[in-house]
């Protein structure tokens, strides 16, 4: 695809001189102007390249090093022998070798160090090391604007434990194996003030990640042709054109085992036995090690999971107390023995729920149905739906909190500052404008008219998919309706409570379990065809910057996402059995199919079902995809290589037949995480007992992630990041949607409301017979009476002549009976229920959102103690750079007055003579 790395012509390329120490604040312009480095241009126009030397593996498996190891190997590019390529397009191959052979000579132009190595195991295998010296980290350190040390950090930091310190020591990281790492002060670095830098030792000054993420920058930025005045460039797109097989960071050792090279760290070992390792699946992550191995975007992104997955804990708690509240309290749950009471609910005939397939049936046939339903509709619930709403905020805010301090401890306070334009960016900025802050020239990508061409564009191709996710719902929908007739026909007739098929299965059962498995396949087919859209159209969007970028992606994503995986729980929670009429004048689905309706005690059961099939089928298929792919591909790969099993592999080599992590890193594991939250916030009040599932997946899932990324994946390029980026307004979003949705749960879904109208009101005169309140006779309230010869639609013949010698069935709905006044209409107890599910959505959600308010103001974004340390640590740098800056000037002036007084000296004593 030619955008993934961008054609632009020469004379507009955005870039900087890699060797011109320049300030801070400039962008990267000019970057080939001042080298002038032999480029691949026209086929017949073959100019001679610097090439890489080519160097023997020295038989040490673990080394790190250049052949003369002395130089860090900082990067490795790995490309096929054109001349021992298999195919037979001599003129493709040429090319290709042409292209190449360019860009490692750019690179070489333009400082960076390589060394050639053949496979060991495979001859057509050539493996490219890349070295960057000292000038040219120092360079790009400054153009990149990254902070690096300017002195140790003598702030105490408290532990947040205290006297509790003696416990938490069985959860923290052995700190004997995994040594805290020591803090300083950091600067943006400036070669013009290098001597205030704490620079003990040139080796050890840039760590591996650093000059990783110094080196990628470099390469993702060289050309390697020109044509027609057009540059190409960037190793992204010479690895997706096959130029180069693979371009990656090294491990530094292999896994389960520590490295022989004593001056290695074994930083891998070490996060594999304390952190991916079974058994260390308990104690807390080494949080610090990860950021200092993988970057600080993969360091939040562990953070963040596993301060989500504490916060679990107690949501999981309080989730279990409410669920054993109900499973206790259902022998007293009143209504679910009238149904099962065969005097009661054996002699309540109900109404057909189709048309002319479907029998009249008895309404005990539910029994085991309405006890399941206690244990979920109880008092518990609406406790804990409050509490959710509460703990969701207080959740949010806390981690608002931990982010700040992570800012802090990892100098990411002020990223923005640091991150540059994404190479696709650059390739596209064709035009010309005027920059109203600076008044000065800048390039960018398309016009206003462009832009809005483009937004139209992508927002119509994800409305389109999004009409797409609606229409397979609406399938589903289409298969309910129908499958129900076939299982109506099919499944018992007739009570029998020793056959587990009739008493667990009943016609509406078979049909939810069976839609839900249906609708999670079609779930998990559009994902994986719409990943692939949504990549297409934010590339085609072309966002500025990689977060930019992550951000639109993200929004796409989620979005379609939130409709795909949620939809079908929306239509169970607030749209199935609400639109239904009633028996004598039913409503039908595109004229053909009658509305479904719900069991007689609601459609909370179907909901519970739904999303216990969808949440627990997706983090099983997330976690075997996770776990058993990449092992699977790597013990495919071993078999595959014929090399023996006596040959020393060297390490660049070991890690290239790893499993490439992807362009978006941890993209797909954040999405999981916050449809999980979406499941664990939004429905809560339908399955107490969602935040435990969540939180046994989030233990499994941290320890997954961490074996993945140690063990069977090669090293990611390090990347900063301030924060989890847009996931964090989506989680706030989510949070107050969350209120809306568990309050019109309780209120339109479960029968809690109904429940209360009757004890309270409809139990007792005027409106009842008993003498005191109780629940006793509240089944036989909420059904109502049809009359089977009522039928009004004239259109269609009476569907329930014919089913039986019945005059007279119920169904769910509050209504006037036949012969009344206004028979047929919504009676009295119809609209106090209304009125008292209005009146509750109103309450619950003024509480819970004036909660969350109060919560969200009391508790700060940055602690007290982390605002002090930031300004601290800042005053003290300025401090600190000032004075050295003062030395220097006054070094300067006394050397600028000690040549003037000898050069007055030198015209005076002439004429004192």
């Amino acid at each position: 695809m030619e955008s993934l790395e961008g054609d632009v012509p020469d004379s507009r390329r955005p870039f900087l001189a890699p060797h011109t120490p320049l300030p801070s604040g400039l962008v990267l312009e000019n970057f080939d102007q001042t080298i002038v480095c032999p480029t691949f241009g026209s086929l017949e126009n073959q100019q001679d390249f610097r090439t890489p030397e080519f160097e023997e593996f020295n038989g040490k498996p673990d080394s790190l090093f250049f052949t003369d190891g002395q130089r860090r190997i900082d990067f490795i590019l790995v490309y096929e022998d054109e001349s021992k390529k298999e195919n037979n397009k001599k003129g493709t191959n040429e090319k290709q070798k042409r292209k190449r052979q360019a860009y490692e000579s750019n690179l070489i132009c333009h400082g960076l160090q390589l060394e050639a190595t053949r496979s060991v195991s495979d001859d057509k295998l050539v493996f490219v090391k890349v070295h960057a010296p000292w000038e040219v980290l120092c360079t790009y350190a400054e153009i990149m604007h990254i902070k690096l040390p300017l002195k140790p950090n003598d702030l105490k930091t408290r532990s947040p434990f205290g006297n509790l310190n003696w416990f938490t020591k069985v959860l923290r990281v052995n700190e004997s194996v995994i040594k805290p790492e020591q803090e300083f002060f950091t600067a943006p670095f400036e070669k013009s003030r290098m001597n205030d830098f704490y620079i003990l030792d040139r080796d050890s000054f840039f760590n591996p990640a650093t000059r990783s993420r110094i080196v990628y920058f470099i390469l993702s930025r060289v050309k390697y042709q020109v044509m027609n005045n057009v540059n190409k460039f960037g190793i992204n797109r010479l690895v997706s054109s096959g130029i180069y097989k693979a371009a990656f960071p090294l491990h530094d050792c292999r896994f389960n085992y520590e490295s022989e090279d004593i001056s290695c760290p074994s930083e891998r070992y070490l996060l594999f036995r304390e952190w991916a390792h079974p058994r260390s699946i308990y104690k807390k992550q080494p949080l610090d090690l990860i950021r200092k191995y993988y970057g600080e975007k993969i360091g939040i992104y562990f953070a963040w999971l596993g301060y989500y997955t504490q916060m679990l804990l107690l949501a999981a708690v309080v989730g279990v107390a409410c669920f054993l509240y109900g499973y206790l309290d259902q022998d007293n749950c009143t209504w679910s023995k009238e149904v099962c009471d065969p005097d009661i609910g054996g002699q309540i005939l109900m109404c057909p729920q189709c048309d002319r397939l479907c029998p009249f049936w008895r309404l005990n046939i539910t029994c085991e149905s309405s006890k399941k339903l206690c244990i979920f509709d109880s008092f518990g619930t609406l406790i804990f739906a409050v509490f959710m709403g509460v703990w969701v905020t207080l959740f949010l805010e806390f981690w608002k909190r931990r982010q700040a301090e992570l800012e802090y401890e990892w100098d990411t306070v002020e990223l923005q500052q640091e991150e540059q334009a994404r190479p696709e960016y650059e390739a596209q900025c064709n035009h010309v404008v005027i920059n109203e802050i600076t008044q000065e020239e800048e390039r960018i990508p398309f016009t206003a008219c462009g832009k809005c061409i483009r937004v139209t564009l992508c927002a119509s191709a994800v409305f389109f998919w999004i009409l797409l996710i609606i229409a397979s719902v609406i399938g589903i929908i289409v298969y309910r309706l129908s499958v129900f007739i076939v299982f109506s026909t099919t499944l018992p007739k007739n009570p029998n409570g020793t056959d587990p098929i009739q008493k667990y299965l009943t016609p509406q059962m078979a049909t939810s379990i069976t839609a839900s498995i249906i609708s999670f396949i079609i779930i998990m087919i559009l994902n994986t065809i719409y990943e692939k859209v949504a990549i297409m159209i934010t590339n085609f969007e072309l966002p500025r910057t990689q977060t930019d970028y992550e951000n639109s992606l993200t929004m796409k994503m989620f979005l379609f996402q939130f409709v795909n995986y949620y939809s079908s729980c929306f239509y169970i929670a607030f749209f199935k059995g609400k639109f239904v009429g009633y028996p004598g004048d039913p409503v039908y689905l595109l004229g053909k199919y009658r509305n479904e309706e719900c069991d007689p005690g609601g459609c909370l059961l179907e909901l519970t079902t739904q999303l216990t099939i969808i949440m627990g089928g997706k983090a099983i298929w997330n976690n075997i995809q996770e776990v058993l792919l990449p092992w699977v591909m790597n013990l495919i790969g071993r078999y595959k290589r014929v090399s023996g099993s006596e040959t020393i592999t060297p390490r660049w080599e070991q890690d290239y037949h790893l499993q490439p992590m992807g362009k978006l890193g941890l993209f797909y594991e954040y999405l999981e995480m916050i449809i999980q939250f979406g499941f664990v916030t939004l429905f809560v009040a339908s399955f107490p007992l969602a935040p435990l599932l969540a939180l046994v997946n989030n233990i499994l899932e941290i320890r997954v992630d961490a074996w993945k990324l140690t063990t069977q994946f090669r090293r990611m390029v390090p990347e900063k990041a301030q924060d989890i980026g847009a996931w964090q307004p989506i989680m706030q979003g989510i949070a107050i949607l969350a209120v809306v949705t568990n309050a019109m749960i309780i209120a339109f879904t479960s029968d809690m409301i109904p429940r209360l109208v009757y004890y309270w009101s409809f139990s007792i005169p005027p409106y009842g017979e008993h003498t005191y309140y109780t629940m006793d006779g509240y089944i036989n309230n909420t059904l109502s009476v049809f009359n089977i010869t009522d039928f009004k639609n004239t259109d269609k013949e009476n569907p329930y002549i014919g089913l039986g010698n019945y005059t007279l069935c119920r169904y769910r709905d509050f209504r006037n009976p036949p012969g009344h006044p206004q028979e047929y209409k919504h009676n009295i107890y119809y609209w106090h229920v209304i009125a008292a599910k209005l009146a509750f959505i109103i309450v619950m959600e003024h509480i819970i959102y004036s909660v969350k308010f109060f919560i969200s103001y009391a508790i700060p974004d940055v602690s007290k103690s982390t605002k002090s340390k930031i300004k601290r640590e800042k005053y003290l740098t300025q401090k600190l750079l000032h004075e050295s800056h003062l030395k220097d000037l006054t070094k300067n002036m006394g050397l600028i007055a000690e040549r003037i007084g000898g050069t007055v000296d030198n015209s005076v004593r002439p004429k004192l003579e």
